[in-house]
């Protein structure tokens, strides 16, 4: 599922929410926020496991900081810079 060769880091949705902040890519996220996001077409292959939904983190993690970057050119409050911690 890789582009780059490396082994897929399969995520649940909850678990990419989590990430998503604890790596500052945005100050924000829930679960039920990246549900909604995979309408989007860039967003990274759905895999469904048992009733949860997983996707690659290593190509999630790319669409997430371009989501934020985006987010942050419309809204200040949503730049994560050393002024906010």
């Amino acid at each position: 599922m890789t582009d780059g060769g490396e082994a897929p880091d399969m995520v649940s949705f909850r678990e990419c929410a989590r990430r998503v902040v604890a790596e500052g890519i945005a100050p924000t996220m829930t679960h039920q926020r990246v549900s909604q996001l995979q309408t989007n077409p860039g967003f990274p292959p759905v895999v469904p496991v048992g009733r949860s939904n997983v996707v690659d983190w290593n190509l999630a993690r790319p669409f997430f900081v371009a989501l934020a970057e985006r987010a942050a050119a419309r809204d200040s409050r949503r730049r994560m810079d050393a002024s906010d911690e």
